[in-house]
């Protein structure tokens, strides 16, 4: 018999919270995975998995590190990250467009959700290995951790999933692989269930639905229609079942909109990155380091403000200026004096070494006077090197060129120079449903619509241009822990 039940649309982080939470709260519940086994667990198995979340410092943050991990304390330090710190990150990379109901939220959720995710099996690690190779901790100088970037889950991305499978499957929740959600059923603003898609016919589930699964970044129809021109040619960062299909389908059957629709998270990846994401390799392509060299085009000419801030506050919008620039291509420079700083995932990509800016720039096929005028011209622009600190924004900055290097300006002086070729890489888009608090997917004219919940990638309202790294998973865990439990409080009590 098809007893209602809650259904779960997709089976990344954010769904899977959701169905804990339904769980928890009593309901049966059904987990939708359009992808196989293989392919399982969404954008989310890609990601790092910073989760960026409010504290008060690194003894607030021991109750939440697995043992296994907690020596990473000896070498690291971090400060306080507020309610006000979080919220004001938020809004002033979306220039005050962000809903403030929902930012409040996530940043008050935060911490609880993490330790609600702790309690229900997921694992935490300060995030210092995610920044730096392992040999140069130090317990006589301990690393500075960017208190939004604090901490990340073990195994990052993969590890994230696995953990939360693990408690998925102890629970006995149903997931259904190779099951991708087709439409909604309806009846005017109330949701009954969802019409899944089999090999050969259409089944219907009946119940309250949760929708998490992903934005439109896997469509390349729907990123040109909304991102614009050349978006459908970028490499794809995370997996390919994000095709939007729910997200279309809830706005046919009258849900609102909100967010950034010609926006999205985009990242520096390797100019050898797969066109579609990779599990073998999963965030190891991306190129974050940049704020120590110089980014140059295919012309040899800077086009963006390298250090403006910490990586974790500009990454996300630095893909979209790569992707801007000629045949989407672009080359980070750097020397000896900073090629120490790079991630370690830079480890996955040859690169073109040389001892001259114009040999480099014959290797790079780039024009040889014009790069070589513009490590001359930044050169000259460059302060004395007193306080550089790779560490934190320390406002050693060029004078009296354009574009500017407000932090961590080094002359590019001490060969053999090291260069990685970079493209751009789309991770999510922030354009989505309209929510409430609660989770409630919204109408066009603002009210909930009944059965109807989502969380994750295809919510809007949050990111505008740009969004501090950490925050979308996190946005994710919040909202799928309101939506699951709200939605499990719609079943009539016989059925829970």
């Amino acid at each position: 018999m098809n007893q209602p039940r809650v259904i779960v649309v997709g089976a990344g982080n954010a769904a899977l919270v959701a169905a804990l939470a339904a769980h928890e709260s009593g309901a049966r519940v059904v987990v939708l995975e359009a992808a196989p086994y293989e392919e399982r667990g969404g954008n989310s198995r890609f990601a790092g998995a910073v989760f960026r979340m409010t504290h008060e410092g690194l003894d607030s943050l021991r109750p939440l590190l697995a043992p296994e991990n907690a020596y990473l304390d000896r070498y690291t330090t971090v400060g306080p990250y507020t309610a006000d710190d979080y919220y004001d990150d938020i809004q002033d990379m979306a220039g005050g467009r962000s809903t403030s109901d929902l930012v409040r939220t996530l940043v008050e959720e935060s911490f609880p959700t993490a330790l609600w995710m702790r309690d229900h099996g997921v694992r935490w690690e300060l995030s210092t290995l995610k920044f730096i190779k392992r040999d140069t901790l130090s317990e006589e100088q301990p690393y500075v951790l960017p208190p939004g970037g604090a901490l990340r889950t073990i195994g990052e991305g993969a590890g994230l999933v696995e953990d939360l499978f693990t408690a998925v499957e102890e629970a006995g929740i149903e997931i259904r692989y190779n099951t991708p959600a087709h439409d909604l059923i309806t009846s005017g603003n109330r949701v009954l269930g969802v019409r899944v898609r089999l090999a050969d016919s259409y089944e219907e589930l009946y119940g309250p639905v949760v929708l998490a699964s992903g934005g439109f970044e896997g469509n390349r129809e729907m990123r040109v229609r909304y991102l614009g021109s050349g978006w459908d040619l970028v490499k794809l960062r995370g997996t390919r079942f994000n095709s939007g299909n729910m997200l279309q389908r809830a706005l046919q059957a009258g849900a609102g909109t909100a967010g950034h629709w010609g926006g999205c998270h985009a990242t520096p990846v390797a100019i050898d990155a797969p066109d579609i994401g990779d599990l073998r390799i999963r965030d190891k392509s991306a190129r974050h380091s940049y704020p120590y060299g110089l980014l140059v085009n295919d012309s040899g000419r800077r086009f963006i403000d390298e250090g403006e801030q910490y990586y974790l506050h500009t990454y996300a919008k630095t893909g979209a200026a790569i992707r801007s620039q000629h045949n989407a291509y672009a080359v980070q420079i750097f020397d000896q004096k900073t090629v120490r700083l790079l991630q370690p995932r830079y480890s996955t990509q040859t690169p073109v070494v040389a001892d001259s800016i114009e040999e480099l720039a014959k290797l790079l096929a780039i024009p040889a006077e014009t790069l070589a005028e513009t490590v001359a011209t930044f050169n000259a622009s460059v302060p004395a090197p007193d306080g550089f600190d790779p560490l934190v924004e320390d406002g050693l900055a060029t004078r009296g060129i354009q574009p500017p290097k407000s932090n961590w300006a080094l002359a590019l002086d001490c060969p053999p120079y090291v260069a990685y070729p970079v493209t751009c890489g789309i991770t999510f888009t922030y354009g989505g449903l309209a929510i409430d608090i609660q989770a409630h997917v919204l109408t066009t004219e603002g009210q909930p619509m009944s059965g109807l919940y989502a969380t994750g990638e295809l919510t809007g309202g949050f990111f505008f241009n740009n969004y501090p790294g950490g925050s979308g998973l996190m946005r994710g865990a919040v909202f799928g822990l309101r939506a699951g439990r709200n939605a499990a409080a719609e079943l009539p009590a016989v059925t829970r």
